[in-house]
């Protein structure tokens, strides 16, 4: 049946059998999120640490109408200091958020990573890796909070929770523990109005369900986790009936035009993506990394234990081409779980770690250790000293914390160490752009990048309308090959 006043001749000689309206890469997403957030696209350019995902890098996703959280999960404060400054300084004031990432053994970094964050009016963090809710993540979220003329509750500091867990989740979606919110009233840092306000408003207003993806994972599979998050968020928002309804979004394997259509066609709000941009120009890492990136498959991928949560046997996916620090890694947890005291291992292993690993005596390695820690958190020496076992964690850790910076500088004598985090979807990126431009990963910018997923994204989406429809497509249709920004823009403005 046609559309509209269509003649019966033309109809009955052109019947209509499938209509697919067009799709800009702006239709897609949630409209709330990206009203929240002052964007155009529902994208996401996520927080990889240590600052690899670079202020850079969330400037040009500003200007385009995207948002970046600069990584700020293992920098000092005066790095991410400049950070903020940098992004502060950017004309026009782009959308922004940072990374707060969740430090068990690094309590006091936490706490001053939020003191910086609200003295410098930081609005909008990424809450990663929380096992549970913290006093610092809570002070930011309610600080400031109040009523406006109209009376309703106004909560100046967001905050978009990554999250792979349905009991963390659950956490994030719920108002912040009474008992956190009188041990800030307690301390003097927020008044009794604020704790009572904070009862009506979720610690996170935009949830990230984070699927497989590179560093910190639980490998958790998308079509199964993203339905779970949505139905516990349905449910919590039944229970607390919040004024403002919570956005999901996914992260996670997001890498292709068929993922990012189908995180959207599941319901997702926004997308993230975090491997994908690390193989970007604008990436704070060596372009030596950059190009192992762009040669990895699905299957380079391996997990291996995590610097900060070392002890509590947490690990984060990294790439496996062209490295043993993986194995390297495992051994050196291996032998932590195993032994009370580095002097309790046998002779010839503590031979081949100092040897291969720490690369000098380990008496001179926990000197270094014990001169950083004395700078960031002076109370782990102390602890160290009493107790031989962590002594050997924090110099193990050390290896394990700075394989990632060796591979951020691109130090050549440090190559076979490298830690660079990485999920499958940066080998599923590769094989889509295979013979194209985006081949070559001095051709990557991040927008160049992000805006081919989008556009990408809504061809795959307009073709599966088709097919819902009833019409068989020819092979090929519906699949879309990488295009310049300037290609992109002339096909947009027809």
């Amino acid at each position: 049946m046609g559309m509209g006043p269509t003649p019966p001749a033309a109809e009955k000689h052109f019947p209509l059998h499938a209509y697919v309206p067009p799709i800009h890469p702006e239709d897609l997403g949630d409209p709330l999120f990206k009203e929240t957030h002052s964007l155009k696209y529902a994208y996401v350019a996520g927080a990889m640490a240590n600052g690899i995902t670079s202020a850079e890098m969330v400037a040009e996703a500003g200007k385009a109408g995207m948002i970046g959280f600069f990584g700020a999960a293992g920098l000092s404060l005066e790095r991410i200091e400049a950070a903020i400054s940098e992004l502060q300084a950017q004309p026009g004031g782009l959308p922004y958020g940072f990374n707060l990432i969740h430090s068990p053994y690094d309590p006091a970094h936490e706490a001053a990573t939020v003191d910086l964050y609200l003295r410098r009016g930081v609005r909008l963090v990424s809450a990663s890796a929380y096992l549970t809710l913290t006093a610092p993540l809570v002070y930011y979220r309610v600080r400031g909070i109040h009523r406006d003329d109209q009376g309703n509750i106004v909560c100046p500091n967001r905050v978009v929770a990554k999250v792979s867990r349905a009991e963390v989740a659950e956490k994030f979606f719920s108002p912040a523990p009474e008992k956190l919110l009188r041990e800030l009233v307690a301390q003097g840092k927020i008044t009794e109005t604020e704790a009572e306000l904070a009862g009506s408003v979720p610690v996170a207003e935009d949830l990230t369900a984070e699927a497989d993806s590179g560093g910190h994972t639980d490998n958790r599979p998308a079509l199964a986790l993203f339905p779970t998050m949505t139905a516990l968020r349905d449910r919590m928002m039944a229970k607390y009936q919040y004024a403002r309804p919570i956005c999901v979004g996914l992260g996670g394997g997001v890498a292709t035009p068929e993922s990012a259509a189908a995180a959207f066609a599941m319901g997702a709000a926004y997308v993230v993506t975090g491997s994908v941009n690390q193989s970007c120009t604008e990436a704070g890492t060596s372009e030596t990394v950059r190009k192992m990136l762009a040669e990895a498959r699905q299957a380079d991928v391996v997990m291996a234990p995590a610097a900060d949560m070392f002890e509590m046997g947490v690990k984060v996916q990294v790439l496996k081409r062209g490295t043993m620090f993986a194995m390297r890694g495992a051994k050196l947890y291996e032998l932590y779980k195993q032994y009370d005291a580095y002097e309790d291992i046998p002779q010839a292993q503590r031979a081949m770690v100092e040897r291969d690993y720490l690369k000098c005596g380990f008496e001179v390695a926990w000197q270094a250790t014990r001169s950083f820690f004395e700078q960031r958190d002076p109370q782990q020496n102390v602890r160290a000293e009493k107790d031989p076992k962590h002594r050997m964690a924090l110099v193990f850790r050390s290896y394990l914390g700075q394989s990632s910076r060796w591979a951020i500088t691109g130090d050549p004598g440090r190559a076979i160490d490298y830690q660079i985090w990485c999920g499958p979807a940066m080998g599923a990126f590769n094989e889509w752009v295979r013979g194209t431009f985006l081949e070559k990963p001095e051709n990557r910018k991040t927008v160049t990048v992000a805006m081919n997923l989008l556009m990408g994204a809504a061809v795959v989406t307009r073709a599966n309308w088709l097919r819902n429809q009833g019409v068989s497509l020819p092979a090929g249709a519906g699949q879309y090959a990488p295009m310049t920004l300037p290609e992109i823009g002339n096909l947009l403005a027809q």
